[in-house]
């Protein structure tokens, strides 16, 4: 099988449109903690063709947070070359089975998801970090999460991550901290009236499971470079 791919015043909601259309916008920034060098032995030993993604647990005040990190998640692990147990499939099953918290979920035996989903491995998401964020002279969406691969199989860890990604920018053009403060309130709106945290959290699923980063996933087998890493 192949891998799967408040509401504002007339004035206040033109203007809005007035300071977006004037380009204010915030640039993606995305970075990553400095980890160690991952040993990827017992990755290449059991190399999996499937896997779960188990439902996110969710450290953050925001409920949406695992819904967009679970959404995204498919993505690119179906372009690492992995075939990915469908997560509204997984959800569902969950669900008829009476498991709707996810540290329940992530909390089941390897063997009895093995059993049910047929999966070679399964990937554990805890969300540290996800929303807006207003501090004092500026306003941020910031998304951060780790990441565990483990083999259902045998019940090796085969791979971790971590991946912040935040819109934090400190543009002082000499505004003073009125400027500032005025900056970070307008930014605020935006922010949450476009669903930034979304963008952001998409973003962050995206890097955590990227072949392409320091201590990244490895290929997987419909993947051309498979085997080459």
């Amino acid at each position: 099988m192949m891998p799967r791919t408040r509401f504002l015043s007339a004035p206040h909601f033109s203007a809005l449109r007035f300071v977006m259309a004037a380009g204010v916008s915030l640039l993606l920034a995305a970075c990553v903690t400095p980890q160690r060098q991952i040993d990827y032995s017992a990755f290449r030993a059991n190399r999996p063709r499937s896997i779960l993604v188990l439902p996110p647990v969710n450290r953050s005040p925001e409920i949406k947070a695992p819904t967009s990190f679970l959404s995204a998640a498919t993505l690119p692990l179906g372009e690492a070359g992995y075939y990915v147990i469908p997560v509204t499939l997984s959800e569902e099953t969950f669900k008829q089975n009476g498991v709707t918290v996810a540290d329940e979920a992530q909390a089941l035996p390897l063997d009895k998801l093995r059993e049910i989903f047929g999966a070679d491995a399964a990937l554990y998401i805890t969300i540290d970090r996800f929303g807006v964020s207003y501090r004092l002279i500026d306003s941020v969406v910031e998304a951060s999460a780790t990441a565990k691969l483990v083999d259902l199989r045998s019940g090796e860890e085969l791979w971790q991550g971590y991946a912040y990604v935040s819109t934090g920018q400190n543009n002082n053009n000499g505004g003073g901290l009125v400027g500032m403060l005025v900056s970070a309130a307008i930014k605020q709106i935006i922010n949450t009236l476009s669903d930034r945290s979304r963008e952001v959290g998409r973003a962050a699923s995206y890097q955590l499971l990227s072949t392409r980063r320091h201590n990244g996933l490895l290929y997987g087998p419909y993947h051309p470079g498979f085997g080459t890493d």
